[in-house]
């Protein structure tokens, strides 16, 4: 999340639907998925084809599977059976008993009670709740009645398990939340009656006139919900908002109103809530302490203190965050985790530290300082950091000179930027205006660091890189301070900045060889500059692109902006992509000399790309077709030398075997026939 990067991504054919949420098996890591109600797949992160993963057709529909870390996944199927995946495994199609007839599941969960997990859904029939609570491993199943409430109905559920007691929370339309407690029996056979449960109003927010609708419901601790919907106010736009609730002394401890729409669903885990808000996901940390009245009341004074923001929203050093006050007396805690944040505090709790605070005060005092005071605090700054912080104090330092440069256009302390790349781990999500920055103020070097060290930069930043370099002018650059280190040594240039042509043998090709390989005939003039002989950019440009080149991306993301590339930049791209190509294959190990030069995957792939993206233009382009014949003739010799050898493998192993078994000291001539 922090990085914004996709680690895997799966497909269904056409036409088939997933129909529950995928899940994770904490004990083999895979994920299990089940699509069109009974088709069972199962795979590992590695693997890719959906089609070649494990399946399974099974003999029912599948309302859900739930992963428990400790207690493997369970199924629940449609008609209120459950089975834990090993044993569904072992025979699939086995009969799975209807015991609801024709009761409809509204919700589900399961838990860890001791060693054995303990499932828990509720069911609907003609306006009547009930409530089953099975034990998979003991096949003991238990039914209950839900006491009716007259006129509303709950909208949603959330149970947690406590001493061998389960306790099932409702929100009801009434806009009330009530407490239903369930003792976990001991014997295993079914309930020949069953049972009508009494409820009991744990917490009551209604507001007289307004509607609840589209809610989730989490219990945070024993004296804290969050809610999660929104209030239709007759005669006014419904507003969905974010609340956490004192269920002890019935006060409201914040809330947040949620102007771009939710999708209605809330997810709490490790202290951290996740909810979809507008077309983002947001993640905003949360930190319960012990309960008091004082606390409590004293919360309502001000229950809009937290603001909701989402990743997509950078500006973290804004001022009324810096100065944002979270007091540790206060029983909840709501803050909007900030990427640069997160990346660095993953595993840590949610809570307030002085230093932070100190950090935002004091890049506060420095925002009108003069440019000496202000770099030579800063360096104060990050030389005394603590080591938990350190990332996120860094980060900090850098968000405050990008906001100094936006503020002053002629303020930008480069070599200050570069030696903070350069000596500190620093990524994009920490500092996401740096490159924007220097894009603005054409600091080639700057950006040709952050392409080579971050780990996380978006599609999009890395296309607008590529374009600004492939733009820039050779002249412009030849004043331009530039690591070159990663092309000097398989580019050779003279004094006056021109290459000098060398004289290449490619692994299994000669233009002499290959003359009968295409009808093209192209003449000598035109070949000797498009043939991969001559670098077609300078120095400067060729090791700014080869920065591009270490950059990760994800194919999917990147596509669609490299389609906007001109389609003369595109040409030129694919020739010095062609030209390492070529390099490539003059060594035996395929890889180029030098510092951080690129590979042979890397150049291969961004070829791919570039020809997928323009491929349709480039064929259409006389300049671009003698460079795809050049191509195309190179990439077939490779291939026919490859082949090639492949015939020859078995008697060149056979050939080292015999060597090793006869090792004769004296003069011999031994043939062997190759057949």
């Amino acid at each position: 999340i922090s990085d914004q990067k996709p680690l895997g991504c799966w497909s269904l054919k056409h036409g088939q639907i997933l129909t529950c949420p995928v899940v994770c098996n904490f004990e083999t890591h895979e994920f299990i998925a089940v699509h069109d109600d009974k088709v069972l797949r199962i795979w590992k992160n590695e693997d890719i084809n959906l089609d070649k993963a494990f399946k399974a057709t099974l003999s029912a529909d599948v309302y859900r599977i739930h992963s428990l870390p400790e207690g493997g996944p369970v199924v629940l199927f449609r008609g209120g059976g459950v089975r834990t995946l090993d044993v569904l495994l072992e025979a699939p199609q086995q009969e799975i008993e209807n015991l609801i007839s024709d009761e409809v599941i509204r919700w589900s969960g399961a838990f860890m009670e001791g060693q054995q997990p303990v499932l828990i859904f509720t069911t609907e029939k003609d306006g009547d709740f009930f409530v089953y609570v099975q034990k998979p491993k003991l096949s003991s199943l238990h039914k209950y009645k839900l006491e009716q409430q007259e006129s509303h109905k709950p909208l949603c559920f959330t149970a947690h398990i406590t001493n061998q007691t389960v306790t099932l929370l409702c929100l009801y339309s009434n806009i009330s939340v009530y407490q239903v407690l369930i003792p976990l029996q001991q014997d295993t056979e079914e309930e020949e009656e069953e049972e009508i449960l009494s409820k009991s109003l744990l917490l009551n927010f209604s507001v007289p006139g307004t509607v609840l609708k589209g809610t989730s419901l989490v219990v945070l601790d024993k004296d804290h919900v969050a809610v999660l919907g929104s209030l239709d106010v007759p005669g006014k736009e419904p507003r969905e908002c974010l609340s956490i609730w004192n269920t002890k002394f019935q006060t409201l401890q914040t809330s947040k109103e949620l102007p771009l729409g939710t999708s209605g669903q809330l997810w709490c885990y490790e202290e951290k809530f996740f909810l979809i808000h507008g077309k983002v996901l947001t993640v905003i940390m949360y930190k319960c302490e012990t309960s008091s009245l004082a606390a409590a009341v004293g919360k309502l004074k001000d229950s809009q203190n937290p603001d909701v923001s989402s990743f997509m929203n950078w500006n973290t050093l804004e001022d009324e965050e810096l100065v944002v006050s979270l007091q540790s007396q206060e029983p909840v805690a709501l803050k909007a985790e900030s990427r640069m944040n997160l990346r660095s505090r993953r595993s840590t709790v949610a809570k307030v530290q002085p230093e932070t605070l100190s950090v935002g005060q004091l890049l506060l005092n420095l925002k009108d300082a003069s440019a000496y005071v202000l770099e030579t605090e800063l360096r104060q700054l990050m030389s005394k950091a603590p080591t938990p912080d350190l990332q996120a104090t860094i980060g900090c330092v850098v968000t405050a000179l990008t906001d100094r440069c936006k503020r002053n256009p002629k303020y930008y302390p480069q070599n200050f930027l570069l030696e903070i790349v350069e000596t500190r781990n620093l990524s994009y999500s920490l500092c996401p205006d740096l490159m924007a920055v220097a894009l603005e103020k054409k600091d080639m070097h700057l950006l040709q660091l952050c392409l080579e060290r971050f780990p996380d930069i978006p599609e999009e930043m890395t296309y607008t890189c590529l374009k600004t370099f492939l733009s820039i002018s050779e002249a412009h650059l030849q004043n331009i301070d530039v690591n070159v280190d990663s092309v000097i040594c398989y580019i050779d240039v003279e004094f006056d900045n021109k290459e000098v042509k060398t004289e290449i043998v490619e692994n299994g090709f000669s233009a002499e060889m290959d003359q009968d390989m295409c009808d093209t005939k192209i003449p000598k003039e035109s070949q000797s500059r498009s043939d991969g002989e001559s670098c077609p950019v300078g120095l400067q440009k060729a090791a700014l692109l080869n920065a591009v080149l270490h950059s990760a991306y994800t194919e999917t993301f990147l596509l669609p902006h490299l389609k906007n590339l001109p389609a003369q930049q595109a040409i030129l791209f694919l020739r010095y992509l062609y030209y390492l190509y070529v390099k490539c294959s003059e060594k035996v190990n395929t890889t180029l000399p030098g510092i951080r030069s690129p590979t042979i995957n890397q150049i291969m792939d961004w070829m791919c790309l570039l020809l997928d993206a323009h491929f349709t233009v480039m064929v259409m382009l006389p300049e671009a077709k003698e460079l795809l014949s050049n191509l195309h003739k190179f990439v077939r010799a490779q291939v026919r030398f490859y082949s090639e050898l492949n015939k020859i493998e078995g008697s060149l192993r056979e050939l080292q075997r015999l060597n090793h078994l006869r090792e004769s000291q004296t003069y011999s001539i031994e043939v062997l026939e190759i057949i």
